[in-house]
């Protein structure tokens, strides 16, 4: 079993127009399959600095002087990036979310499949678990969770029906959680509905969107002049993040207007938005939500 197949693997990467001698951030290295095919593209004067902070993800370190893995979350990038003597970049990748071998390895507890620990960190060192939010959090505060982040709209009401449940020997597992939860599961819907409450529960266990906020913040003061910036998202709460900042710097309200009526975003798209062809979801059903959007400075 591969650790990850990478989507849009060519078009994300040909989004950066790499130079051979430029530097490049894969702030998501998982499988590494990203990075090789930058440095596939990269001279020797090139670099290529990579973030996880999944200690999985450093089985699959790249053998090359060239290249450098960050162990930490790509929230710090500029941070990091500075340890190493590095202001600006010519690019920089994202491919958000969770990777193949995360929702494979049943231990970590992503997955719907499996009867798993209520885990989902990517960090291992966070102390904020699924199994603490769902036994944890009160019901106002775990509803919000459910609705802002999984978008149900009987929020109220699973939240509701885990705080009952937990009071006797709280719930620990995927399964339990399921159990718990099935009178909300209908044959027909059940897959989609419990997918909408793990993705709230992991979007809220590691700051999905809090941390995508960070990143995005910094991409403007990172870049060089006609640097790009490439992000594939799954799912519309990230996409709408990438989407807006990208059209306006800003993920609420309009950008103010100057005396003659122009704005100042600091990035401006390139091309439309690209998603995987046809062939690629067939050979990778995880493909399918898939979205590319590009920038670069203004």
């Amino acid at each position: 079993m591969s650790y990850h197949d990478s989507v849009l693997l060519k078009e994300s990467v040909d989004a950066l127009d790499i130079k051979p001698g430029g530097v490049y951030v894969d702030v998501t290295f998982g499988g590494g399959g990203h990075s090789r095919e930058i440095l596939n593209r990269l001279g020797e004067g090139g670099r290529l600095f990579a973030f996880d902070q999944d200690p999985d993800a450093h089985e699959n370190i790249i053998d090359d002087d060239r290249f450098v893995l960050i162990g930490e979350n790509f929230r710090y990038i500029t941070r990091f990036l500075r340890f190493y003597g590095v202001r600006k970049v010519d690019g920089v990748l994202a491919d958000l979310g969770v990777s193949s071998h995360q929702f494979d390895a049943a231990e970590r507890g992503f997955s719907t499949r499996f009867d798993a620990d209520l885990d989902m960190r990517m960090d291992q060192k966070s102390n904020l678990s699924a199994k603490k939010i769902i036994n944890k959090y009160d019901e106002k505060r775990l509803a919000d969770v459910l609705f802002l982040y999984g978008e149900l709209r009987n929020a109220r009401a699973l939240a509701r029906a885990i705080v009952e449940a937990r009071v006797e020997g709280g719930i620990k597992t995927s399964f339990q959680l399921k159990e718990v939860l099935k009178s909300f599961l209908p044959n027909a819907k059940e897959h989609k509905i419990l997918a909408q409450i793990f993705q709230a529960i992991r979007i809220e266990v590691n700051q999905e969107l809090e941390v995508l906020k960070e990143f995005l913040n910094q991409i403007p003061d990172l870049l060089n002049e006609n640097g790009r910036l490439s992000v594939i998202s799954y799912h519309s709460l990230e996409d709408r993040l990438v989407k807006r900042f990208i059209r306006t710097g800003m993920y609420s309200g309009e950008p103010e207007k100057d005396m003659f009526g122009n704005t100042d975003e600091p990035l401006k798209k390139i091309g439309k938005l690209i998603i995987p062809s046809k062939g690629e979801i067939k050979e990778n059903n995880r493909a399918r939500s898939a979205k590319l959007r590009i920038a670069t400075l203004k």
